[in-house]
């Protein structure tokens, strides 16, 4: 029997997006081609370790889930210091949608990635899903892991 009970928990600190992979060329011997090396950048990896060590609090004794889920975010950002005090209130009160980088997307995929393992076995079964962006005073990422019985 599955176990299905949502996961939810909070991944603290400003949001940040996957990050895109970089190249690395390795110098090769005497009458050798360079070599092209493929890395993931570190902030993408110290960021992508921090939502897997939430999660992980959350799943101790619970076996990973094996079906189908839905994943929905709040996404919350911090207010620039540089803004009005009354943009901010306009920004807190939800009147100014969040535009501030890293996309939506790169946060999810970031979310999914690190949690392949944690929570389910792979983010392929993640066939349903939402996200809200909002400005907020305490930034971090709202993650709720849905299982979903077919």
């Amino acid at each position: 029997m599955t176990d299905l009970q949502p996961v939810s928990f909070i991944v603290p600190g400003e949001p940040q997006g996957k990050g895109r992979p970089r190249v690395r060329v390795l110098p090769a011997g005497p009458g050798k081609k360079p070599i092209p090396m493929l890395y993931t950048p570190p902030e993408t990896v110290a960021y992508e370790a921090s939502i897997a060590l939430a999660a992980k609090d959350l799943m101790q004794g619970r076996a990973l889930i094996e079906g189908p889920v839905m994943i929905e975010l709040r996404i919350v950002q911090s207010i620039p210091q540089s803004k009005s005090k009354k943009w901010k209130a306009q920004a807190l009160a939800g009147e100014i949608p969040c535009t501030k980088k890293p996309d939506a997307d790169n946060v999810l995929k970031a979310v999914c990635d690190a949690l392949n393992g944690v929570v389910f076995k792979d983010d392929v079964q993640v066939t349903d899903g939402s996200f809200r962006r909002r400005w907020g005073a305490i930034p971090g990422v709202h993650v709720r892991i849905v299982p979903l019985c077919l």
